[in-house]
C-alpha cells in the first residue's frame, strides 16, 4: 500500500524555514557576541597596553626630572667654582699691586709736595695734601701720568691753606690704579 501524507506539505515546509531562521538567528547572534567579545577584548588590550606605556613613561619622566634637578645643582655649583676661581685670580694677579701702588707713590712724590690722606675705593685712588706751590701738584700729576700704574689722574681741586704758616696749598686728586702686568697676562692669554 501506498502512504499518503495527509499533512499539507507547505506547513512542512514553513515551519522547516522558521526552524532554520531561528537556527540561523541563533547562529548570528553567537557570531556577533563573538566578534563583541574580541572587539572588547582587542580594545581592552590596547587600554592596558597604553597604561603600561603611560607608567612607563611618568616613570621615566620622574627619572628625568630628578636628573634635571641634579644637573642644575651641578651648574649652580659650577657657577660658585668659576666664581671663586675668578676671585682668586684676581687677588693672585693683584697680592704684588699694593707694593707697587707704595713704590710708584714714592717714586712720583716730587720735592714739596706732601700726601696726609690716601683713600682706595676699588680701583680708584684718593690722595690728599699740600704743596709748596701749585706747579709742583702739576709735576706731581705729569709724573702719576707717567707711570704705568696709574691713569685718569683728575685734579678734585687745590686750594690756598690759610691754616698752615707756610701758606701752602692744599690739593686732593683721584687717579685710577691699574696693574700692567695683567694687561701682558690677558694679552698673552688672547695670543
Amino acid at each position: 500500500m501506498a502512504k499518503i501524507n495527509l499533512l499539507p506539505w507547505r506547513e512542512e515546509r514553513r515551519q522547516q524555514l522558521t526552524k532554520e531562521f531561528y537556527m540561523l538567528l541563533g547562529v548570528a547572534a553567537a557570531v556577533a557576541v563573538l566578534l563583541f567579545g574580541l572587539t572588547f577584548y582587542y580594545f581592552d588590550q590596547s587600554i592596558q597596553y597604553q597604561k603600561q606605556r603611560n607608567t612607563f613613561l611618568d616613570r621615566e619622566i620622574t627619572k628625568l626630572d630628578q636628573q634635571i634637578e641634579e644637573i642644575k645643582k651641578l651648574e649652580k655649583q659650577k657657577a660658585n667654582l668659576i666664581a671663586r676661581q675668578t676671585v682668586i685670580e684676581e687677588l693672585q694677579s693683584s697680592r704684588t699691586q699694593m707694593v707697587h701702588l707704595f713704590d710708584e707713590l714714592v717714586k712720583t712724590i716730587p720735592n714739596g709736595v706732601f700726601l696726609e690722606k690716601i683713600t682706595q675705593k676699588g680701583t680708584t685712588l684718593s690722595m690728599e695734601g699740600y704743596s709748596q706751590s701749585h706747579s709742583r701738584v702739576s709735576d706731581y700729576m705729569r709724573r702719576l701720568d707717567s707711570s704705568s700704574w696709574f691713569e685718569k689722574i683728575e685734579l678734585d681741586y687745590i686750594k690756598a691753606d690759610t691754616t698752615l704758616v707756610s701758606h701752602e696749598q692744599k690739593f686732593k686728586l683721584s687717579v685710577k690704579l691699574i696693574n700692567p702686568n695683567r694687561k701682558k697676562d690677558t694679552d698673552e692669554g688672547v695670543s
